[in-house]
């Protein structure tokens, strides 16, 4: 399977590059746009609807060149799902009980293809936990967790895009390792996630700073939906006294910024899901980095979580538990010291300054 990745990364990358200025007519053509406001940074009218580019390169390169078995054809129908859901938020902006609602029913779509979590390796003993019926909540829950994070870190012009690509390409690194492995399986899982990685590619040439067209709902909820479903049907697989980490790593700044503000907004009596300011990329353009250098910054940040998540697979378990502990006190510092947990401070100050950057692009 792996003799075809080339042509099916190529098809992929000229796919999503060829049909992203027409996708992008068709925003404007259905109203698929998004207006500024306060919350965002963004000055003018922009399309959205950019992830029905990512989802047709990635579900044609995979029916032309992959063959296709039960994991697969779930993955292209919840991946379905979950873009139609986009879609209809994207042009019509659905109520957040809706939007949950689809993408339950997206998440539950793969469970009858096969694609579920089994057992959980326990980290401490190395013993694998059988969830049996159990697996069904975790398996929906683990994938609308990651459809909303990386929907969520979508604020600033080829962050959710480029976050994805670094995980997309983490993950075919650590599958490929773990399928490698004597007795390992996955391979196929490795295609698939170079071919969304090659998606992801050919679209931010027009949505990086400065963007031409957003990913919208329909893109962001699509990679958190396609990244999470793979880490299932991959990494998930594995036996290992880590794997249940490694995954949390590969995604770690969305999942992490998700759990951030839920911790802010907990602190502060405000209501969990009411929208803010002082996400990641928010607090770093505060401390005065541009649009451009705050999205490299967290692609940095991401790279060095991918590399960190390949590591957890190669060395020993004890050094694993290490490494995370040391991953966690760097988190937790660099968090408090930008702002994002705990109580938010100068929030005129850092609204100020946004508003300031919006005006100048």
């Amino acid at each position: 399977m792996l003799n075809s990745l080339p042509m099916a990364l190529l098809l992929a990358l000229g796919i999503a590059i060829l049909i992203t200025p027409g996708v992008r007519r068709f925003a404007f053509k259905i109203g698929a746009i998004d207006k500024p406001d306060h919350r965002k940074v963004h000055a003018k009218i922009m399309p959205r609807l950019g992830g029905l580019a990512v989802f047709l390169a990635f579900a044609v390169t995979v029916l032309l060149t992959q063959q296709l078995d039960n994991r697969i054809i779930g993955l292209l129908v919840g991946g379905l799902l979950i873009v139609l859901l986009g879609i209809l938020d994207d042009t019509k902006g659905l109520p957040a009980k809706v939007k949950l609602v689809g993408q339950i029913v997206a998440a539950a779509a793969v469970i009858p293809f096969g694609v579920q979590v089994e057992f959980i390796t326990n980290p401490l003993t190395g013993n694998m936990v059988q969830l049996g019926i159990w697996g069904i909540p975790v398996t929906i829950f683990w994938i609308i967790s990651v459809t909303n994070a990386v929907n969520l870190i979508d604020g600033l012009d080829g962050l959710a895009g480029g976050t994805s690509f670094i995980a997309a390409i983490t993950l075919a690194a650590v599958t490929w390792r773990q399928a490698s492995l004597p007795g390992g399986t996955g391979m196929e899982v490795v295609v698939l996630a170079v071919i969304l990685a090659a998606s992801i590619l050919g679209f931010l040439r027009y949505n990086f700073f400065p963007a031409k067209i957003f990913l919208g709902d329909t893109g962001s909820m699509f990679l958190g939906y396609a990244l999470s479903t793979l880490a299932v049907m991959g990494v998930a697989k594995a036996a290992t006294a880590i794997s249940v980490i490694v995954p949390m790593v590969i995604m770690g700044i969305p999942l992490l910024d998700v759990f951030f503000a839920i911790l802010r907004r907990y602190q502060s009596h405000r209501p969990i899901f009411q929208p803010d300011k002082e996400h990641l990329h928010h607090r770093m353009m505060a401390l005065g980095l541009s649009h451009k250098q705050t999205v490299l910054a967290i692609y940095a940040i991401n790279l060095l979580l991918g590399i960190s998540a390949f590591l957890l697979t190669v060395i020993s378990t004890s050094q694993a538990v290490l490494l995370l502990l040391i991953i966690a006190v760097v988190i937790i510092v660099a968090a408090n010291k930008i702002g994002i947990i705990g109580k938010a401070t100068k929030t005129i100050t850092v609204s100020q300054n946004l508003q300031q950057r919006s005006s100048k692009m």
